[in-house]
């Protein structure tokens, strides 16, 4: 009986569940419900603000909040320039951590700590929006969205005990909205002397680290602790009110204005030094104010005399005459290689009655320490005539050299002529073959004249300064600057090759008095070099 149930049970089962489900489904399709109204479909602009934002959670800020500007001009920049801009913010990272890390490490008994590569990637950082406040007060505040979703690649070995690790940071991810605060704003570029920083918001900050190559955020629960340890400590130094200031300029200097002119008469040098080991030294001189951005102006060169008189005229803009100083830099011109220094020294201004000339005989030093007992050497003596003339009654400045100025060609410049000044600053990304030891070969008018050897560089810098005097203005000529590189090691294989030339018309030179750009080498993939070019004359 037992039996007989069992499967009178198991077909009733399977009956009864089949008539239901064609009873169910027949049910559903033909008996609906009468009372079903139509959805109603509203616009967007009539969405509050939470529903727009549960419905779109990445709109940006600008269309969230009508305080924020669109500035997707500034994402556009960026994308343009961040190839660039990884460059330099990589190189300046370098050159700000490599003291800091030479100072500690002795610390930890660490040997060394290097970067072995470090790019942000090819990921430019965006942003959503930029608040704008306009105070009262001389100072611009903003507060842009930013967001960087990069794939940076930093790499950094550690050296200690003989052993080496390697620690490499990827998949970087930054979410921050920080107020950036410019003030005060001065008369003087670059227009502010401060900038101050703060953190709206607790920064979201995420990253991979790898360790021996192993990703050590996979083991658990040391993801979450360093995501919230940093922005906690980062939170704690920076979180509004908190700020970090950043220095730009004194604004008390910034806001000085031009309060006179100093005259200065480079007389002669007597009893100067052999600096050459064969024949005399050829000195010239260096002049600048201190507490000045402006390039130093220089004297011409005195060749094989070791009592050089010069006569020559200079004219400085002063702002404080109470703390401002002349400095003078003797120098031996060298053809080849790095100018010799010969000594210095400098006048304080305040040691100048106004409108009174005052002759100085100027002991020439090593430098400026008082303690030094390598300024006790005699290295000879510098004669300059000094006269501060300051402004009266607010008069506005006249005749006041600025940095885009041009010297008058010095005395003896032929009637009609002038003197071209070509100087070579650095060059960018060039890379030869076999080596990268580059130097400039300058080649006009038939003279060649070339700049030091920097070995293993491809961002070169010399700041070498070639002069020509010509009898009539150039302007059909070109100049031939060619960057070469010489090998360092003794050898016929490939000795010297061209990492890249340029031929620059000088006609645009002759009517400008001065041209500073950078030009694309021609044969060289990427590289560039920064000439300036002055033509001098003596009107």
């Amino acid at each position: 009986m037992g039996l007989l149930s069992s499967v009178m049970g198991f077909f009733g089962f399977g009956l009864g569940t089949s008539i239901g489900l064609v009873a169910g489904y027949y049910m559903f399709i033909y008996f609906q419900p009468s009372d079903v109204k139509d959805p109603i479909v509203r616009p967007l602009v009539e969405q509050d603000s939470s529903s727009l934002s549960r419905m779109m959670p990445e709109i940006p800020l600008w269309v969230k909040n009508p305080d924020y500007d669109r500035i997707d001009w500034l994402n556009k920049f960026l994308e343009t320039m961040w190839p660039y801009l990884d460059k330099a913010i990589c190189k300046t990272v370098k050159n700000i951590a490599k003291p800091i890390i030479a100072e500690q490490i002795p610390k930890y008994k660490i040997d060394a700590v290097d970067f072995d590569t470090l790019t942000l990637g090819s990921l430019p950082p965006t942003f959503q929006g930029m608040k704008v406040y306009t105070t009262d007060d001389k100072e611009l505040i903003m507060e842009p969205c930013m967001k960087w979703a990069g794939n940076p690649n930093i790499t950094v070995s550690v050296k200690a005990f003989g052993l080496k690790a390697t620690v490499q940071v990827i998949d970087l991810q930054v979410f921050v909205v920080p107020r950036i605060t410019l003030k005060p704003l001065v008369p003087t570029f670059p227009c502010f002397a401060k900038i101050f920083v703060s953190l709206m918001e607790k920064p979201h900050v995420d990253f991979g680290l790898k360790l021996f190559g192993a990703d050590t955020m996979a083991i658990p629960g040391l993801y979450r602790f360093v995501q919230e340890t940093i922005k906690d400590q980062v939170a704690n130094m920076y979180l509004w009110p908190k700020t970090l200031e950043v220095p730009i300029m004194d604004p008390v200097k910034a806001m000085k204005k031009p309060v006179g002119i100093l005259h200065v008469k480079v007389l002669k040098a007597l009893k100067l030094k052999k600096k050459d080991l064969f024949g005399a030294s050829d000195p010239y001189l260096k002049l600048k104010l201190t507490e000045d951005k402006l390039p130093s102006k220089k004297t011409t060169v005195k060749p094989s005399n070791l009592n050089p008189e010069w006569n020559e005229e200079f004219t400085f803009v002063v702002k404080d005459p109470e703390s401002q100083a002349l400095e003078l830099v003797l120098y031996d011109w060298e053809k080849v290689g790095k100018h010799d220094k010969m000594g210095m020294n400098v006048v304080p201004l305040k040691e100048l009655t106004p409108d009174e000339s005052k002759e100085f005989t100027l002991e020439v030093l090593k430098n400026m320490d008082p303690n030094d007992t390598q300024n006790e050497k005699s290295r000879g003596q510098l004669v300059v005539e000094l006269l501060y003339k300051p402004f009266k009654d607010d008069e506005a400045p006249k005749d006041v050299e600025y940095e885009n100025a041009v010297q008058k060609a010095p005395d003896g410049t032929p009637e009609g002529g002038g003197l071209l000044v070509v100087m070579i600053h650095q060059a960018e990304d060039v890379e030869g073959k076999h080596h990268t030891n580059p130097y400039v070969r300058l080649l006009f008018r038939g003279e060649e004249k070339r700049t030091k050897h920097v070995k293993k560089n491809r961002d070169p810098r010399w700041d070498e300064e070639f002069q020509f005097m010509l009898e009539e203005p150039p302007v059909n000529d070109r100049i031939h600057v060619e960057v070469l590189s010489a090998s360092s090691r003794i050898g016929l294989l490939h000795p010297k090759e061209s990492l890249g030339y340029v031929d620059i018309n000088l006609s645009d030179v002759v009517s400008n008095k001065r041209i500073n750009a950078k030009y694309h080498l021609i044969d060289s993939k990427n590289g560039r070099v920064q000439i300036e070019l002055q033509w001098r004359t003596s009107s």
